[in-house]
Protein backbone atom coordinates (compact mmCIF):
# COMPACT_ATOMS: atom_id res chain seq x y z
CA UNK A 1 0.00 0.00 0.00
CA UNK A 2 3.06 2.37 1.08
CA UNK A 3 4.56 1.92 -2.78
CA UNK A 4 1.41 2.32 -4.48
CA UNK A 5 0.86 5.87 -2.49
CA UNK A 6 4.51 7.07 -3.00
CA UNK A 7 3.75 5.98 -7.14
CA UNK A 8 0.45 8.22 -6.77
CA UNK A 9 2.42 11.01 -4.89
CA UNK A 10 4.84 10.88 -7.72
CA UNK A 11 2.55 11.10 -10.92
CA UNK A 12 0.81 14.17 -9.19
CA UNK A 13 4.14 15.91 -8.69
CA UNK A 14 5.18 15.27 -12.45
CA UNK A 15 2.01 16.43 -13.29
CA UNK A 16 1.91 19.51 -11.40
CA UNK A 17 5.34 20.16 -12.57
CA UNK A 18 4.62 19.76 -16.22
CA UNK A 19 1.29 22.00 -15.72
CA UNK A 20 3.98 24.76 -14.54
CA UNK A 21 6.08 24.25 -16.87
CA UNK A 22 3.50 25.18 -19.97
CA UNK A 23 2.12 27.76 -17.70
CA UNK A 24 5.73 28.90 -17.87
CA UNK A 25 6.17 28.76 -21.43
CA UNK A 26 2.80 30.44 -21.91
CA UNK A 27 3.91 33.01 -20.13
CA UNK A 28 6.44 33.53 -22.86
CA UNK A 29 4.21 33.27 -25.48
CA UNK A 30 0.92 35.20 -25.03
CA UNK A 31 -1.94 35.89 -27.16
CA UNK A 32 -2.79 39.72 -27.29
CA UNK A 33 -5.90 40.83 -28.70
CA UNK A 34 -7.49 37.62 -29.59
CA UNK A 35 -10.70 38.75 -30.72
CA UNK A 36 -8.95 40.67 -33.67
CA UNK A 37 -6.80 38.08 -34.72
CA UNK A 38 -9.71 35.81 -34.57
CA UNK A 39 -12.00 38.17 -36.31
CA UNK A 40 -9.15 38.32 -38.97
CA UNK A 41 -9.28 35.35 -40.43
CA UNK A 42 -5.75 34.91 -40.68
CA UNK A 43 -4.18 31.93 -39.14
CA UNK A 44 -3.77 32.70 -35.38
CA UNK A 45 -0.78 31.02 -34.96
CA UNK A 46 0.97 32.81 -37.45
CA UNK A 47 0.06 36.05 -36.45
CA UNK A 48 1.48 35.71 -32.87
CA UNK A 49 4.59 34.14 -34.49
CA UNK A 50 4.76 37.21 -36.33
CA UNK A 51 3.60 39.97 -33.31
CA UNK A 52 6.37 37.59 -31.26
CA UNK A 53 9.24 38.29 -34.13
CA UNK A 54 8.42 41.82 -34.92
CA UNK A 55 8.41 43.47 -31.42
CA UNK A 56 8.20 40.72 -28.88
CA UNK A 57 4.36 42.02 -27.97
CA UNK A 58 5.45 46.01 -27.72
CA UNK A 59 3.14 47.95 -29.02
CA UNK A 60 5.18 50.94 -28.61
CA UNK A 61 8.12 49.10 -30.67
CA UNK A 62 9.56 51.53 -33.65
CA UNK A 63 11.93 50.05 -36.09
CA UNK A 64 14.93 51.73 -37.91
CA UNK A 65 13.09 51.36 -41.02
CA UNK A 66 9.97 53.25 -39.42
CA UNK A 67 7.56 49.86 -39.07
CA UNK A 68 5.60 51.04 -35.95
CA UNK A 69 3.53 48.99 -33.32
CA UNK A 70 3.18 45.17 -32.15
CA UNK A 71 3.15 43.83 -35.92
CA UNK A 72 5.51 46.35 -37.13
CA UNK A 73 3.30 47.99 -39.54
CA UNK A 74 4.96 50.84 -41.90
CA UNK A 75 2.83 54.03 -42.31
CA UNK A 76 2.82 53.89 -45.92
CA UNK A 77 1.72 49.94 -45.76
CA UNK A 78 -0.86 50.66 -43.27
CA UNK A 79 -2.30 53.36 -45.40
CA UNK A 80 -2.26 50.61 -48.61
CA UNK A 81 -3.83 48.35 -46.37
CA UNK A 82 -6.75 51.18 -45.13
CA UNK A 83 -7.28 51.99 -48.78
CA UNK A 84 -7.36 48.37 -49.63
CA UNK A 85 -9.76 47.07 -47.44
CA UNK A 86 -11.91 50.47 -46.81
CA UNK A 87 -10.89 50.87 -43.36
CA UNK A 88 -9.94 54.55 -41.74
CA UNK A 89 -6.79 55.36 -41.95
CA UNK A 90 -5.58 56.89 -38.62
CA UNK A 91 -1.98 57.24 -38.81
CA UNK A 92 -1.91 58.43 -34.97
CA UNK A 93 -3.51 55.46 -33.89
CA UNK A 94 -0.47 52.79 -35.32
CA UNK A 95 0.50 52.48 -31.89
CA UNK A 96 -2.79 51.63 -30.62
CA UNK A 97 -2.37 47.71 -29.97
CA UNK A 98 -5.62 46.87 -31.00
CA UNK A 99 -5.36 48.91 -34.01
CA UNK A 100 -1.90 48.10 -35.02
CA UNK A 101 -3.23 44.27 -34.79
CA UNK A 102 -6.30 44.63 -37.22
CA UNK A 103 -3.81 46.52 -40.06
CA UNK A 104 -0.97 43.83 -39.71
CA UNK A 105 -3.57 40.90 -39.96
CA UNK A 106 -5.04 42.58 -42.75
CA UNK A 107 -1.83 42.78 -44.58
CA UNK A 108 -0.85 39.17 -43.30
CA UNK A 109 -3.94 37.83 -45.21
CA UNK A 110 -3.33 40.27 -47.75
CA UNK A 111 -0.12 38.71 -48.72
CA UNK A 112 -0.82 35.16 -48.30
CA UNK A 113 -3.58 35.36 -50.74
CA UNK A 114 -0.61 36.88 -53.20
CA UNK A 115 1.82 34.12 -52.51
CA UNK A 116 0.53 30.64 -51.92
CA UNK A 117 3.76 29.91 -50.16
CA UNK A 118 3.35 31.02 -46.45
CA UNK A 119 7.02 30.74 -46.03
CA UNK A 120 7.21 33.08 -49.50
CA UNK A 121 4.29 35.32 -47.30
CA UNK A 122 6.11 35.52 -44.34
CA UNK A 123 9.32 36.56 -46.12
CA UNK A 124 7.07 39.50 -47.99
CA UNK A 125 6.06 40.86 -44.80
CA UNK A 126 9.43 41.03 -43.76
CA UNK A 127 11.03 42.34 -46.43
CA UNK A 128 8.30 43.47 -48.85
CA UNK A 129 6.45 42.59 -51.54
CA UNK A 130 8.29 44.01 -54.41
CA UNK A 131 11.54 42.64 -53.19
CA UNK A 132 10.16 38.90 -52.92
CA UNK A 133 8.56 39.30 -56.35
CA UNK A 134 12.16 40.32 -57.44
CA UNK A 135 13.32 37.72 -56.20
CA UNK A 136 10.80 34.78 -56.91
CA UNK A 137 11.44 35.82 -60.73
CA UNK A 138 15.28 35.22 -60.35
CA UNK A 139 15.85 31.62 -60.86
CA UNK A 140 19.01 31.92 -58.26
CA UNK A 141 16.62 32.32 -55.69
CA UNK A 142 13.23 30.30 -56.71
CA UNK A 143 13.32 27.17 -59.39
CA UNK A 144 9.29 27.45 -59.92
CA UNK A 145 8.77 31.52 -59.36
CA UNK A 146 6.02 30.45 -56.43
CA UNK A 147 8.63 28.96 -53.89
CA UNK A 148 12.26 30.57 -52.56
CA UNK A 149 14.42 27.87 -52.48
CA UNK A 150 17.32 30.55 -51.30
CA UNK A 151 16.37 33.87 -49.22
CA UNK A 152 19.03 36.77 -50.00
CA UNK A 153 19.00 38.69 -46.86
CA UNK A 154 20.31 37.15 -44.13
CA UNK A 155 17.66 39.46 -41.80
CA UNK A 156 14.90 38.27 -43.45
CA UNK A 157 16.18 34.47 -43.72
CA UNK A 158 16.49 34.41 -40.09
CA UNK A 159 12.87 36.10 -39.57
CA UNK A 160 11.52 33.17 -41.61
CA UNK A 161 12.96 30.65 -39.03
CA UNK A 162 11.95 32.51 -36.50
CA UNK A 163 8.58 33.50 -37.60
CA UNK A 164 8.45 29.15 -38.58
CA UNK A 165 9.73 28.43 -34.75
CA UNK A 166 7.38 30.30 -33.05
CA UNK A 167 4.52 29.04 -34.93
CA UNK A 168 5.02 26.00 -33.66
CA UNK A 169 5.12 26.55 -30.38
CA UNK A 170 1.76 28.35 -30.22
CA UNK A 171 0.35 25.69 -32.49
CA UNK A 172 1.55 23.40 -29.70
CA UNK A 173 0.77 25.53 -26.61
CA UNK A 174 -2.44 26.67 -27.66
CA UNK A 175 -4.19 24.06 -31.03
Amino acid sequence: MRASCKAILFACTAFLLACAIVLGVRASYPRPYSDVVHASGAPASLVYAVMKAESRFDPDAVSHAGAVGIMQIKPSTAEFICRKDNIAWEADRLSDGAYNTALGCHYLSYLLTRFSDERTAVCAYNAGEGTVRRWLSDTQYSEDGVTLSEIPYAETRAYAKKVAKFRKIYEFLYE
